[in-house]
């Protein structure tokens, strides 16, 4: 996924993308970590333009995805969805490391640097669907979960557990009153 600066100098150019999740090295280390299954390929639909002494790129990306729910471990699919706008400037990236404190503007946040005649836009693709992965998945906000006695999904049945009231530590000052 790379775009060639000499095309998009004199006029604003659009690209559309279509790569399997496995490509992205990024994407590849998460479904072997276990955080995720993707079930497509990654579409991508961007415009690039040329502004002063950077280059714009903002687009779309979207890719469906499997995930696992946190409360109920019930599997279920998703699209995941990204719109996102990233700024390139020719050059080697800024080393901030002799310095101890450096105050980044909003433009800094999403900007990216490249050298060559290329702009490489795999690593920031990968940037934009792994930000949107939950990092607690829930198959619905009203999901019940798991018992914490018998372990029945509670979204599908009820059991006849007791549930125990774990006491807090805080328990102890539910009767404290300050004197003035």
């Amino acid at each position: 996924m790379k775009v060639r600066t000499e095309h998009i100098k004199e006029a604003v150019r659009e690209f559309s993308f279509n790569e399997p999740a496995e490509s992205f090295p990024v994407l590849a280390a998460m479904m072997a970590a276990g955080e995720c299954r993707f079930t497509g390929s990654v579409q991508v639909a961007l415009t690039a333009e040329r502004e002063l002494d950077h280059y714009r790129v903002e687009g779309t990306v979207s890719v469906p995805v499997q995930l696992d729910c946190s409360r109920c471990l019930c599997s279920f699919d998703r699209t995941v969805f990204s719109r996102f706008t990233i700024f390139f400037r020719e050059g080697a990236a800024v080393n901030h490391e002799e310095e101890d404190e450096v105050e980044l503007e909003e433009r800094d946040l999403i900007s990216s640097s490249f050298s060559g005649d290329e702009i490489d836009l795999m690593p920031e693709i990968a940037e934009q669907v792994a930000l949107e992965i939950p990092l607690k998945p829930l198959c619905s906000e009203s999901c019940k979960g798991l018992c914490p006695v018998c372990g029945i999904d509670l979204n599908s049945g009820t059991c006849s557990c007791v549930s125990e009231q774990k006491q807090s530590r805080f328990a102890v000052l539910k009767d404290f009153k300050v004197r003035p």
